[in-house]
């Protein structure tokens, strides 16, 4: 049967009164006062059927039952004593094991690129990531953080941005479009090969959506039909790279090959800018100081990814 909780209280006190072999001392440690004290343990020992404590106006000494009763007591108290500090402790000093859900393409922009910052800044931190492009259920999941772009975040969810605003882009290599010409429109885009993403959650095909660069700002969908289908974003690129068509990409994941050369953006006045990468938890209150770390770091990482899309 389960120990009563008014039972657990009163065997703490038998605990610190008989490590200290002194009521007036254990009353000062744990602010009460010296009849309270020795009320409990009277109420223990009726309650036990036992005497625990051999106590005369001077002195005082453990029965065999009260020292056997301390033996067990104290290292189990002592195990609870050192829980409740780590805990304390963990509010304190980033610690322990963060479970993030996250989209490749986040992982690849965010996380990785910076984990060796990250764990050797915080060196008691463990990250653990879990990879999937359909939205997650972070509290249903079990997870600790969530890493995805602001449009398809949950509203009850708190979010921060961890990336400045971002767009798409329509990218071709230079020897493609040296060979079929630039398109200057969606609808140029019907002569062209461009090449199609598949989401692995839902298994449709990603469209391209546009909007016009005049004071309407009309919306033109379009559906890529071209030689290739991928579901993973980094073998869709590296086909672009070799001239094979045109992919719709985010700007902030191709800055270094736009600045290089070996893409070409097209299009870009009509492909207007939108919430970026988000980093969501269940809740701000008592944040866990591994998740604010976390938070914090990206933070930090979206002003320097924001320098960068300034820098020519």
């Amino acid at each position: 049967m389960p120990i009563e909780p008014s039972l657990l209280s009163s065997l703490t006190w038998f605990a610190h009164i008989a490590r200290h072999r002194s009521f007036t001392k254990a009353a000062a440690e744990m602010e009460v006062t010296r009849a309270a004290l020795s009320q409990h343990l009277k109420g223990l020992e009726e309650r036990l059927g036992v005497r625990l404590l051999n106590r005369t106006t001077r002195d005082m000494s453990l029965t065999d039952e009260g020292q056997r009763l301390l033996d067990v007591l104290q290292p189990a108290l002592t195990a609870v004593e050192r829980a409740v500090s780590e805990l304390g402790e963990a509010h304190e000093e980033p610690s322990g094991l963060i479970r993030m859900n996250s989209s490749r393409i986040a992982a690849r922009l965010l996380i990785e690129p910076y984990l060796g910052e990250l764990l050797g800044r915080y060196p008691k931190l463990r990250l653990e990531l879990v990879m999937n492009d359909g939205l997650s259920n972070i509290v249903a999941d079990g997870m600790d953080a969530g890493l995805r772009l602001g449009g398809s975040l949950d509203e009850h969810m708190v979010a921060v941005p961890v990336t400045p605003p971002i767009e798409m882009a329509v990218v071709g290599s230079p020897a493609y479009f040296e060979r079929y010409g630039l398109p200057e429109s969606p609808a140029d885009l019907m002569r062209h090969n461009c090449l199609a993403y598949r989401f692995t959650s839902s298994g449709t095909l990603d469209r391209w959506s546009f909007t016009s660069p005049d004071a309407e700002g009309c919306t033109v969908v379009f559906d890529p039909r071209g030689s290739a289908v991928f579901n993973d974003d980094e073998n869709m690129l590296n086909a672009a790279l070799q001239g094979v068509g045109l992919i719709k990409y985010l700007d902030i994941c191709i800055r270094q090959h736009l600045a290089d050369g070996r893409l070409v953006r097209v299009l870009a006045s009509w492909c207007r800018p939108f919430p970026g990468f988000y980093l969501y938890v269940a809740s701000r209150a008592q944040m866990p100081a591994k998740v604010r770390a976390l938070m914090d770091f990206l933070v930090e990482r979206r002003e320097q990814l924001a320098m960068d899309g300034h820098r020519p």
